[in-house]
């Protein structure tokens, strides 16, 4: 006789356990993706009360800086106060590598680091782009105002009327020392212009040496220490154009002290360096130091007409 295939109870039939899973598998699903989504809504449910907890947090990080302060990185230890009320609109953090964004969107960075926004800003490239456009035509239709510079020529004679100097000019070169230099001094009126350098009136630094006195008196230059700011030298020329400067700065410098780039060295504008001895007089060694005058041109004068170049 056969025996009898006892029937399973429902809750162990394969349809029941397909079932139960699918259900289980929809839940899953569902209670995670509401768990993601309410998130971002719990962060900001409360703004207010998020910032000033972040605000706190970040003024007591640095603990032994004290309350309210934050030891940031790049100031060397030196604690910086943070602000004692929150924010009153969105905040974002500030262009620094400390600040640190979270999931949430929040700034965790210190509260000093933050900017207050009221609105979007304007796309950066739109406002400083017209400014860079406008100075360039200012700057070239001032130009035309200051002295206008002089093509090369020799330099023939120098006028100072405030010390009554009127002396012609002789070029002078390097010797073999690289140094420039004085007249001779059986010629104690007569002034050197470097003619390996700029000339007068022309772009650069002229440069004219003179002596100071000689074995029978004052020389050239005796009265050069004397010129005063704003007077006027003028340095004639071969072209029958005349260079007129005006004097800025009269400095006397100890000989193992001498500034030869503030001297010497190359200038925006055309300037011109008077040069003479100074200092404490020496019978073995002569003097210490020299006096130089600074001067810039500010006029150019025309040749006159019927007047001969030479």
């Amino acid at each position: 006789m056969a025996r009898r295939r006892r029937r399973r109870p429902w809750y162990r039939r394969r349809a029941y356990r397909l079932a139960r899973t699918a259900v289980l598998t929809v839940s899953l699903v569902v209670f995670c993706f509401r768990c993601n989504h309410a998130a971002p809504g719990a962060g900001t449910a409360a703004p207010g009360a998020a910032e000033t907890s972040e605000v706190r947090a970040a003024g007591t990080r640095s603990g032994a800086g004290g309350e309210g302060t934050d030891a940031r990185p790049g100031t060397g230890g030196t604690p910086t106060p943070t602000p004692t009320e929150p924010p009153t609109g969105p905040t974002v953090p500030a262009p620094t590598p400390s600040s640190v964004t979270s999931t949430t969107g929040q700034a965790t960075a210190p509260a000093t680091t933050l900017t207050t926004l009221a609105s979007p800003p304007p796309p950066p490239p739109l406002t400083p782009s017209p400014p860079p456009a406008t100075p360039t035509p200012k700057a070239t239709k001032k130009r035309p105002h200051g002295p206008r510079t002089l093509p090369r020529s020799r330099a023939t004679r120098l006028v100072i009327p405030y010390i009554s100097v009127d002396a012609p000019l002789m070029d002078l070169h390097l010797d073999n020392q690289r140094r420039l230099p004085a007249p001779p001094e059986d010629e104690p009126n007569l002034v050197g212009w470097y003619a390996d350098g700029p000339s007068p009136g022309e772009q650069g630094t002229a440069v004219a040496v003179g002596h100071l006195d000689t074995n029978t008196g004052p020389a050239v230059f005796g009265g050069l220490g004397e010129l005063k700011r704003g007077k006027r030298i003028e340095i004639r020329r071969a072209d029958g154009r005349t260079a007129v400067y005006s004097v800025d700065a009269i400095k006397t410098y100890e000989k193992d002290k001498f500034p030869n780039r503030a001297v010497y060295g190359t200038r925006a504008r055309p300037e011109l360096r008077l040069i003479t001895c100074g200092g404490t007089y020496n019978r073995r060694t002569g003097y210490t130091g020299n006096v130089v005058v600074y001067a810039h041109l500010t006029a150019t004068r025309e040749a006159k007409k019927g007047a001969g170049r030479r």
